[in-house]
């Protein structure tokens, strides 16, 4: 048997046919090359599902069978194998009946697939064939969220004559005649195919922290929005350098410090600092007031430091008492301009030029909408 350097772990999802798993667990080890067994077994289902699977494949012996008439290492199958959600007084869910319920089995999916990628050494094989279509569509969704390059997403399909055949679980090496709804039908007229199914990976592209199924689907939604409307913003200070996505903004040293002072805001001085993203939210937003003082300007003046050293003696005493109110005005008024201009995209512009969000002469307050975590400053 070929080893791979992974552990190869069998993941199931079953409702009423336990066929599933020894279709799979064929097909992989016998038919497929380079055969892939399991090293590990489990099986995402319901109290009724794990009494169907042990009835049939542990008690009528199927599964060693299998085993003994491919020549396949054992199968680890044991109680730790059987995954079943519970539900809010700890018993674990007999059926899935109802909106709840699929809730429960959701987040139930995706919070073991994510653990389980974290596991650098397993390699994942996902067979969502079994169960009811909505674990199928969660475990489709929590492999695109969690899956890494590695990982497989299979569907098992069977000749439509033996789909529905209670006495067929997998391709026997010698042909035998069944017996399925008054039909006599020959198992050497049986094809079993594993179809791998291509999924798109986001794991690394989103920062998905959530165990919630909904709320990592929020997240994501989040985390897309703002990538493809959001691109980063990066100030690399000693270089005078500023890029929005692909796009190079040149500003002066002064309007570039003060520019740094309100990206700095919104990274530091967040009120909300357990909320993963800004949205409409403008609470770090300084007034005029604040950045026009002595203190404020020292501060800034360590970013002028950086931009341009030379300077930073003759600025610091030509402004001892800080920055005017006016004087901040004009620069945020031209730095808006220069942003928009060489943005070229008035609307992704209003991200990330300076904004006001209350009008209030000196108190009005200022500041960048972009999503503080797409600002860096180096």
């Amino acid at each position: 048997m070929k080893k791979t350097g992974y552990k190869e772990s069998f993941i199931f999802i079953i409702g009423t046919t336990p066929q599933i798993i020894t279709e799979t667990i064929y097909y992989l080890g016998v038919v497929n090359k380079p055969h892939i067994t399991p090293d590990e077994i489990f099986i995402i289902t319901t109290e009724t599902g794990r009494n169907i699977v042990k009835s049939s494949l542990v008690a009528k012996g199927i599964l060693k069978k299998l085993e003994d008439e491919h020549n396949l290492p054992e199968v680890p199958l044991s109680e730790s194998s059987f995954l079943i959600p519970v539900d809010e007084a700890g018993s674990p869910l007999n059926d899935i009946l109802d909106a709840h319920d699929n809730l429960v089995m959701g987040d139930f999916i995706s919070s073991f697939i994510k653990k389980k990628s974290e596991d650098q050494s397993v390699r994942m094989h996902c067979s969502l064939a079994g169960g009811r279509k909505t674990m199928a569509f969660y475990l489709g969704s929590a492999m695109q969220m969690f899956g890494r390059s590695c990982d497989k997403l299979y569907h098992v399909l069977v000749t439509p004559e033996f789909e529905s055949c209670s006495e067929f679980y997998y391709k026997p090496k010698t042909s035998k005649i069944l017996t399925f709804s008054g039909k006599r039908i020959n198992s050497g007229a049986a094809t079993i195919t594993l179809t791998e199914l291509p999924f798109i990976r986001l794991r690394n592209k989103l920062a998905l922290e959530s165990s919630s199924f909904t709320d990592l689907i929020k997240e994501g939604q989040q985390e897309i929005d703002t990538a493809i409307f959001q691109p980063e913003l990066k100030v690399i200070l000693s270089e005078r350098s500023l890029t929005i996505g692909s796009k190079t903004i040149k500003l002066p040293p002064l309007h570039l410090m003060i520019y740094c002072a309100y990206l700095k805001y919104k990274i530091y001085r967040c009120k909300y600092p357990e909320r993963q993203y800004c949205a409409d939210c403008t609470e770090c937003f300084p007034s005029l007031l604040e950045l026009a003082t002595k203190t404020a300007l020292e501060e800034m003046a360590k970013d002028y430091m950086k931009i341009c050293p030379s300077k930073v003696s003759d600025f610091l005493h030509k402004n001892k008492d800080g920055l005017s109110v006016e004087s901040i005005r004009q620069v945020t008024s031209k730095i808006r301009k220069a942003i928009t201009e060489q943005l070229g995209d008035e609307a992704l512009a209003l991200y990330y030029t300076i904004t006001t969000s209350v009008r209030q002469y000196a108190n009005s307050r200022h500041g960048v909408r972009a999503e503080k975590g797409k600002i860096r400053i180096e």
